[in-house]
């Protein structure tokens, strides 16, 4: 066995004569160990706050959509359409009318957009799957689909055929305007089904039949304004984005859910890499404590590492001794800590004894990667700490 391997575990599994290095390398693997817990804790709750912010994105955004990039509608042929319905990518695919208009119910007023879908939408996003009360509309119909935010703002009731809740859209043209009343367009609707979803996006969408929305918004029935389309899993997304480029042509613009959620996916990365940075800190802090320690136990063993420098083991041996002694320190901390840590996000993964709600649990999510980020950061910092504590040893504490 090696020397410096041999001395260097000895050291680290008994105990010193002198208390206070006892309990000073007693504190410090048990930072190591609330280190490298919190560490991961934290990723693992974080990733879990993230999934949970990212299923809002997933509930209402498809996995493409198709934009035109000249003005603000675009013709789908039915050739095109062929092609589509024949791609071993594509699962689904949805053509949308979609429109910021005014809508006023019971003298109440409201700024939102209209998004008329066709039947195959419901198959593309699964908002029909956050309706809360009612039901999703039948095609032809004046039945629309609000969220709990417009609902609750305007006082809308469902199936109310006594009152409409009315919309207002520009009449599209140019020229000037002799009389108001004929600037806008105006249908009425009644609402058959209440999504809930999240507080931007039950506020944002009133959802009708693309044919309503065609009539409405004095758009050609040819003509839509994005595209949405479900992929097949494990699909690759550039080959889709090429294959979608040689059918609707080059002036169209594809925007997959990181696209499409841009600011919220930012925002998600920044938190990550504060929380990381965070929670790195308090462990260069720990594993500097760490490295205190082991100058406080050369320190302690002075008169032994004169001995073993008189009878032949070099300064750098010596000084591998205190090394290889940190690194142990560290993966038993490592170790220690990381399965304390899965064990409780495991437990509160799947038996949520944390709850925010009486219904909805405290979000973690057990991922490899984090186990990854957080074994590789305990390893290089302790390494590094070691390093430094080690480097203490020189020729004058031989003398």
């Amino acid at each position: 066995m090696n020397l410096s391997f041999y001395i260097a575990k000895r050291y680290a599994v008994s105990f010193s004569k002198n208390k206070a290095i006892n309990i000073i390398t007693g504190i410090a693997s048990v930072g190591i160990i609330a280190s490298t817990m919190a560490l991961f804790v934290f990723l693992s709750v974080f990733s879990g706050l993230k999934e949970f912010s990212l299923n809002f994105a997933n509930a209402s955004d498809p996995d493409l959509r198709i934009e035109t990039t000249t003005g603000k509608t675009f013709v789908v042929t039915p050739k095109q359409e062929e092609l589509l319905k024949k791609s071993n990518n594509i699962v689904s695919y949805s053509k949308i009318i979609e429109e910021r208009v005014y809508f006023m119910y019971d003298n109440k007023e409201l700024v939102a957009h209209i998004k008329g879908v066709d039947n195959q939408f419901i198959q593309v996003t699964d908002f029909n799957n956050h309706l809360y009360a009612g039901e999703w509309f039948e095609t032809n119909s004046e039945h629309v689909v609000v969220g709990a935010d417009i609902s609750r703002k305007l006082g809308l009731g469902l199936f109310d055929y006594n009152n409409g809740l009315e919309a207002y859209a520009p009449k599209p043209g140019k020229g000037n305007i002799e009389n108001p009343n004929e600037a806008f367009n105006k249908v009425l609707l009644f609402p058959s089904g209440i999504y809930s979803i999240n507080e931007e996006l039950d506020g944002k969408y009133v959802f009708c039949s693309i044919d309503l929305a065609h009539a409405f918004l004095d758009i050609k029935n040819n003509e839509i304004t994005n595209l949405e389309i479900k992929l097949k899993p494990n699909v690759n997304e550039n080959q889709v984005r090429e294959e979608l480029t040689s059918i609707l042509g080059n002036s169209i613009k594809i925007k997959n859910r990181a696209q499409l959620n841009d600011s919220l996916y930012k925002m998600l990365q920044s938190e990550n890499l504060f929380i990381y940075l965070f929670s790195t800190l308090v462990v260069i802090l720990t594993l500097f404590c760490l490295a205190g320690a082991i100058v406080m136990i050369i320190i302690d063993k002075r008169d032994n590492l004169k001995t073993l420098y008189n009878i032949g083991v070099t300064q750098t041996s010596i000084r591998t001794i205190f090394f290889t002694q940190g690194i142990i320190i560290t993966l038993f901390g490592l170790v220690i800590g990381l399965g304390l840590a899965i064990v409780i996000i495991l437990l509160q993964q799947y038996f949520s004894f944390i709850m925010i709600t009486p219904t909805m649990p405290y979000p973690v999510l057990f991922e490899w990667q984090n186990m990854v980020i957080v074994i590789m950061t305990i390893v290089i910092l302790g390494l590094v700490s070691s390093w430094i504590a080690s480097g203490t040893v020189n020729k004058k504490l031989f003398s």
